[in-house]
């Protein structure tokens, strides 16, 4: 339990909203400190081998203008790549995907030490964001940066082990203390207590299929 607790303390979370030419996005922050040098933080999240390594596989043309897609999940165009420093592409998913964008930021932190800031922002269905908040993105992004770290650090699970630690009694803790940490972050944007404590409820349910 101390590791999970660890593990959900170093990331910080901030939840927000943002004007896009679609509409009004909703944003979700999450800034992490790692114990590697920033080259290769930035190599572990533009490397199409690496990604596959610590996150999902990859395919794509990648350069900016070229378009990715991540096995069963999202896919888009790489809209800008300013190295070592910086990633943006846009993050769609499904029949209708609707606007979305995820930046990523590395910043070196002195010898060793880097702070990766990932931004996911997202135009979706009020019914959706009023069903499970920031927490339906946030968590997944958590189980991401988990990855990263484990990958850093010169660990990491396989595609099998992975999928088979999501449904251990650990891995349930971990969303449950993410979902929650996710909440709290919501609150602090001005959601109403009641609003944050329900959607957060229903992303862990969600998340743990409880």
């Amino acid at each position: 339990m101390s590791e999970i607790v660890d593990e959900i303390n170093r990331v910080h979370r901030e939840v927000g909203l943002r004007r896009v030419p679609a509409g009004e996005a909703g944003t979700v922050v999450l800034r992490r400190t790692f114990e590697a040098e920033a080259a290769d933080v930035w190599d572990a999240v533009t490397s199409p081998e690496r990604i596959g390594r610590w996150f999902m596989p990859v395919t794509g043309d990648f350069k900016v203008g070229g378009h990715y897609q991540l096995e069963g999940n999202a896919g888009g165009e790489i809209l800008e790549c300013v190295a070592p420093e910086r990633l943006r592409v846009s993050w769609l998913f499904g029949p209708d995907p609707g606007f979305g964008e995820v930046e990523v930021r590395v910043t070196p932190e002195g010898p060793g030490r880097t702070v990766l800031e990932l931004e996911h922002a997202a135009v979706v269905p009020e019914e959706f964001r009023a069903k499970f908040g920031p927490g339906a993105v946030g968590i997944g992004w958590d189980l991401g940066l988990l990855g990263l770290g484990m990958h850093l650090a010169g660990g990491g699970m396989s595609r099998e082990e992975a999928e088979a630690w999501q449904v251990t009694p650990e891995a349930r803790q971990f969303i449950t203390r993410s979902g929650e940490a996710w909440g709290a972050a919501y609150a602090a944007s001005g959601a109403a207590p009641e609003v944050a404590a329900a959607t957060t409820a229903a992303t862990i349910a969600f998340y743990t299929g409880a």
